[in-house]
C-alpha cells in the first residue's frame, strides 16, 4: 500500500514524501504542509530497527542514496543520479520511463507540476529498484475548496433560510419519548 496514494485518493490537498535522515528536508516539508491550507499528508520514511530495520536503506546508503533519491521540485523537470550519469523521467503515455539525461532533449524530460493530482498519484507509486523514490511535495493545492469552508458555507445556508437556531425550542418541539 502506497500511503501517498491513499492520502491523494481521500482528498488531501497537500501530499508530501521525506526521509527521516535528511533533517533540513523533512523540516522544509512539514513546514510547508504545516502553512498549507486544507488537509495535509507527509509520509515519513523513518527506519525502526525492530520492526524494519534498514527497510529505507536505499536511501540511507550514500552510493544507494546518488542513485534512486529523486527531489521534486515544482517546475523542474524530474532528474536525478550521479552528476556524470544523469538519469531522468519522461512520461510515455502515462507510464513513467528513465532515461539518461544526455540521450533525450530537455524539453522531453517531464516537469513537476504539484497542482496535478493524476501525475502525483503516479509519482506516488514508483519505487526502487526500477525508478527512482520521488521525496518532496508530490501535490498541493491550495484553490481547492476544504472541508471546514464546505462546512461554513452549509451553516451560514441554513441560517439564511430558517433563521438562527434556538436549542431551547427545538428540545420542547416536536414528538417526544419516553425510554421505560
Amino acid at each position: 500500500m502506497s500511503p501517498c496514494s491513499f492520502a491523494l485518493g481521500a482528498g488531501a490537498t497537500f501530499v508530501a514524501r521525506t526521509v527521516d535522515r535528511n533533517i533540513a528536508h523533512m523540516e522544509e516539508t512539514l513546514k510547508r504542509a504545516a502553512q498549507h491550507k486544507g488537509a495535509a499528508f507527509v509520509e515519513i520514511l523513518q527506519n525502526c530497527n525492530v520492526y524494519n530495520d534498514l527497510a529505507w536503506n536505499v536511501l540511507y546508503d550514500r552510493e544507494s542514496k546518488v542513485l534512486h533519491e529523486l527531489k521534486v521540485q515544482h517546475g523542474k523537470p524530474l532528474v536525478f543520479g550521479p552528476v556524470d550519469d544523469r538519469r531522468g523521467l519522461v512520461l510515455d503515455g502515462v507510464k513513467p520511463k528513465v532515461v539518461k539525461v544526455k540521450d533525450v532533449p530537455e524539453s522531453a524530460l517531464w516537469v513537476h507540476d504539484e497542482t496535478d493530482r493524476g501525475t502525483a498519484l503516479v509519482l506516488a507509486h514508483l519505487w526502487a529498484p526500477d525508478y527512482p523514490i520521488p521525496l518532496g511535495v508530490l501535490a498541493a493545492n491550495a484553490d481547492e475548496t476544504t472541508y471546514e469552508e464546505i462546512l461554513i458555507q452549509q451553516e451560514q445556508k441554513s441560517i439564511s433560510e430558517r433563521g438562527p437556531g434556538d436549542i431551547a425550542k427545538l428540545l420542547v418541539s416536536g414528538e417526544t419519548w419516553k425510554i421505560g
